[in-house]
């Protein structure tokens, strides 16, 4: 199956061939960790997720390499510990665990490799050594900085000149720069401040070098594809490509570049001023993380999303009927199957999961009209596998329905509960104050009993096998 992907770099979509089968990379950057993370920072986790698995799927497990770094250095962080009176170290673990459970809670898939800045000190340090050694970088002021006008092809990721970089750019103005678009690789760290001795005195690394000299850590100089926000193309983007393939002679860091598009929230730039901010733990409070993914897989990743209230109620109707098929078949032992093709095409068509999505909802609508045994056994079959590589579809239909979601957490053999809990012994206490009326007659106690949790969003369903329930 021929699969092709938008390659920022070349400003098109092209057909996708790894430079290695059997060793296919890819580098995600991950979170600066200073505090919970936005519905926007999950956007790059599940997309890429998805390519993941469909990676492991065509390629197979063990021929995809997927890192996701972890930023723990940073002036942000150290400027959210000074305020909190906390220990840098104590926040960075803190706010990283967070995000972790996080992230499991949206049945994402851990990364193969998942390192942290701070543990690849001497990576950086080597590179900049590199860097400063072939006339890429200088030192000034107890700085290193990477000399832009060294690099040819400076700005081709982002289309932009160096005029237009430095107008309106996020670049800092310092008087010891050769030139205002030169960035820092390293520079000096105060008294109480994480700092890590140099040549170049004791100092801390600068955002761009950490992810390239992590990506080149794990996958070599270079790999297959690296993904981020658009945010990130330039700087962040732009710079890892310069000092990663100047001080690899030349050698390109990634050969294909994806980005995710921007989220909005009801039609706003999402902002704490606002009040339109939310935090994924927070959404998480009352919203199942299933229905959250799938809010995010609903729309294209390189595409704007709008997160709206409606959004996600929709999203917990749609997933509610594939749980109802699901649990209409439950008595039918699932076939062996892959996914389905369509599905896997639509993927294949630079990740198209909305397309994915409404072949998910043609198998339901099939599995629905099924008459014969074997053909509910296959197409339920078809239906999870299909799920399990959107991420989707892989708890029990009853937990679901009843409002009770338990997700595996791979990287800390842990599990995570997401979503609003409900009080399952006040309910069946309740089914069981029902059921006396009824053998009593008291026909009127039972249906207050009923209007009450229905009004909780509970559902009662009376059947051969007495009485179960869901969440509305």
């Amino acid at each position: 199956m021929s699969v092709s992907f938008y390659n920022t770099l070349s400003r098109k979509k092209e057909a996708f061939e790894p430079l290695h089968p059997t060793n296919v990379r890819m580098y995600v950057c991950g979170p600066t960790v200073y505090d919970y993370v936005h519905i926007g920072n999950a956007v790059p986790v599940v997309a890429f997720d998805v390519l993941f698995r469909l990676l492991r799927h065509l390629y197979g497990e063990d021929c995809v390499t997927y890192v996701r770094n972890i930023t723990d250095v940073d002036d942000r962080i150290i400027e959210r510990a000074a305020e909190s009176n906390q220990d840098i170290g104590e926040l960075t673990a803190r706010t990283t665990l967070a995000y972790q459970r996080d992230m499991a809670a949206l049945i994402n898939l851990s990364p193969s490799v998942e390192p942290r800045a701070t543990d690849h000190i001497e990576q950086m340090v080597t590179m900049i050594e590199t860097l400063l050694q072939n006339g890429h970088a200088y030192e000034a002021e107890n700085h290193v900085l990477f000399r832009v006008k060294s690099d040819d092809g400076y700005g081709a990721l982002s289309g932009r000149t160096l005029e237009d970089m430095i107008d309106g750019a996020r670049v800092e103005v310092a008087p010891y720069k050769e030139y205002a678009g030169d960035f820092v690789l390293w520079k000096p760290s105060d008294d109480g401040v994480p700092g890590w001795d140099s040549p170049w005195g004791r100092g801390r690394p600068g955002w761009h070098i950490e992810c390239s000299a992590m990506s080149k850590a794990y996958l070599g100089e270079t790999f297959d594809i690296h993904g981020g926000g658009l945010d990130l193309i330039f700087p962040h983007h732009e710079n890892e490509i310069a000092q990663s393939a100047c001080s690899h002679g030349g050698a390109p860091l990634a050969n294909v570049w994806m980005h995710n598009g921007f989220i909005t929230v009801e039609g706003q730039k999402m902002s704490k001023s606002l009040g339109n901010f939310f935090t994924v733990h927070e959404l998480l409070e009352e919203w199942p993380g299933e229905v959250l993914r799938y809010t995010l897989l609903a729309g294209h990743y390189r595409r704007p999303l709008d997160w709206t209230q409606k959004g996600m109620t929709q999203a917990r109707q749609n997933l509610n009927k594939f749980y109802q098929t699901l649990r209409m078949l439950e008595d039918v032992e699932a076939a062996p199957s892959e996914p389905s093709e369509r599905l896997v095409s639509a993927l294949c068509d630079d990740l198209n999961t909305p397309k994915a999505l409404t072949v998910m909802h043609s198998l339901k609508d099939d599995a629905n009209r099924a008459s014969s045994e074997a053909e509910k056994a296959k197409l339920k079959g078809e239906l999870l596998a299909s799920g399990a590589l959107l991420g989707l579809l892989q708890q029990n239909p009853m937990d679901w329905l009843q409002g009770i979601a338990i997700v595996p957490m791979q990287s800390m053999h842990m599990e995570v509960e997401v979503g609003p809990s409900v009080d399952e012994d006040y309910i069946n206490q309740m089914i069981s104050d029902r059921n006396e009326a009824r053998k009593n007659k008291d026909f009127g106690e039972s249906d207050r009993i009923r209007d009450a949790l229905a009004e909780q969003g509970i559902i009662l369903e009376d059947g051969p096998q007495g009485t179960t329930w869901k969440k509305a």
